[in-house]
């Protein structure tokens, strides 16, 4: 957009907020805290004052989207909608021991299209909201799980109802492994990879253990 077309949406607002006929370049330079020389300035050499911009849409709870693209605010609810935040641990790692997830741990976001996260992991948009990713690291869950794969984590699926892969929080660290339930109330953490032995957590053990949330998928690597 051009920068007069943006001058004259900015007039518009200050005619409607001021009950005003006709705004002035003068008007627009006070309204963005800027000189009127200067305004006059940015729009010959065709430029914006982009941060008095900013301001100026921020206090008036305005899209500055609209402003400078005529993007409407529905339009883009419903762009960012498509795609989910997904929390990535990317420096805690499940397989080797160490790290943990809580509100201290830091993380960054995936952005992953809804509608396949939905599809391919049948997920109604409540559940996909709980997802959270981190990195498996080691051999254990081989073939299923490779070294290096990021695996998508489902947190609020914490019950053992059946067999499944989970990330598990230990004394010892944090584990991605098929869990199985046992009648004795222990679980059997078992690696798919068949060189590593299953290992059983007494149910004396499982005070101390955390189910941080069921494995759902995972994003490979080549």
């Amino acid at each position: 957009m051009e920068s007069q077309e943006i001058i004259e949406k900015i007039k518009d607002i200050l005619q409607s907020e001021h009950g005003v006929e006709r705004v002035y370049d003068k008007d627009v330079a006070k309204a963005l805290g800027i000189s009127k020389e200067s305004l006059s300035h940015f729009k010959k050499r065709g430029r914006i004052p982009l941060e008095q911009i900013v301001y100026f849409c921020a206090e008036r709870k305005i899209s500055i989207n609209w402003i400078l693209f005529g993007q409407t605010p529905k339009l883009l609810e419903e762009e960012t909608d498509k795609y989910l935040r997904v929390s990535y641990f990317s420096k805690i790692n499940a397989g080797a021991g160490g790290g943990a997830i809580n509100e201290e741990a830091e993380y960054e976001f995936l952005h992953l299209d809804r509608s396949l996260i939905e599809q391919l992991y049948h997920l109604p948009i409540q559940s996909a909201k709980n997802l959270a990713a981190l990195n498996v690291i080691g051999d254990s869950m081989e073939p299923t799980l490779q070294n290096g794969e990021i695996v998508l984590i489902d947190t609020k699926s914490q019950e053992i109802k059946k067999d499944g892969i989970f990330v598990i929080a230990t004394t010892v660290g944090l584990f991605v492994k098929r869990i199985s339930q046992r009648i004795d109330g222990s679980i059997e953490l078992i690696s798919d990879n068949k060189n590593y032995n299953s290992e059983i957590l007494s149910s004396d053990e499982l005070t101390n253990t955390q189910i941080v949330g069921r494995v759902i998928g995972k994003l490979g690597v080549l």
